[in-house]
């Protein structure tokens, strides 16, 4: 991912350390606030005032602890950053460069989790398991992801790249690439030939709707059908009763 013409030109001290970009994660995280984020007008506001940033950089440290073997400290780190910013991720989790967690509050991240590049999350998300598993028990989410608010993943279950999750779904199954998930349990909408855009939550399908409507329509056709038979059927009895 590259930074936009208008974003270099408003925050032209971002171009100086694109190269650094490229090998640094964490450096790839705060660039990519300002692509994602409009509010976002100064390095010096999101480097102070965004705890997801604050979370993922507390993670990166806690997480190349605990892939070292270090005991206890990792989880040290990891919760007095859940202390400071609301946010929970486990040290073991893997996050790939370029996440952003907005707003944050209640975000949490289990052990196993597996986080694709560039996805966005947004507060009160959990990427948990369901209790009944061991050893990888947590989701892995693809690249270019996009979770709303609330979302609930659970389980051991892949989120293909370029998918969204709608605010407030609870998915316990697959969703493949470039789909839409909504409603509690999951329903997968997918089409063809769609990019990662930002999720447009009062633009999200509605499968609920979409079946009664469905039904209703059907039974509209069922009532006329069984008026029209109804009114042959009455026909010769009334000419029967005029004679």
């Amino acid at each position: 991912m590259f930074l936009s013409p208008l974003h270099t030109a408003k925050q032209p001290w971002l171009s100086a350390f694109s190269n650094l970009r490229q090998r640094f994660p964490l450096t790839e995280d705060f660039a990519v606030i300002f692509e994602r984020d409009p509010a976002a007008s100064h390095w010096l506001e999101v480097l102070c005032c965004y705890p997801g940033f604050h979370a993922i950089a507390i993670h990166r440290l806690a997480h190349g602890l605990h892939c070292r073997g270090v005991k206890l400290l990792p989880r040290l780190i990891s919760h007095l950053g859940r202390f400071f910013t609301g946010i929970e991720i486990h040290p073991g989790a893997q996050l790939g460069k370029g996440v952003f967690i907005d707003h944050g509050m209640g975000v949490v991240i289990g052990e196993t989790a597996i986080v694709g590049d560039y996805t966005l999350i947004y507060q009160g998300v959990t990427l948990g398991g369901t209790g009944k598993e061991t050893g990888k028990r947590h989701p892995t989410v693809g690249k270019r992801v996009v979770i709303g608010t609330g979302a609930k993943i659970l389980g051991n279950i892949y989120i293909g790249d370029q998918a969204r999750i709608g605010a407030g779904s609870v998915v316990l199954r697959d969703v493949p690439a470039n789909c839409t998930a909504v409603g509690v349990p999951n329903r997968n909408v997918c089409k063809c030939n769609t990019t990662a855009a930002p999720l447009e939550h009062g633009q999200l399908p509605d499968a609920e709707a979409a079946t009664l409507r469905r039904l209703v329509d059907r039974i509209e056709v069922l009532e006329a059908q069984l008026q029209k038979l109804t009114y042959v059927s009455c026909s010769p009895l009334e000419s029967q009763s005029h004679e």
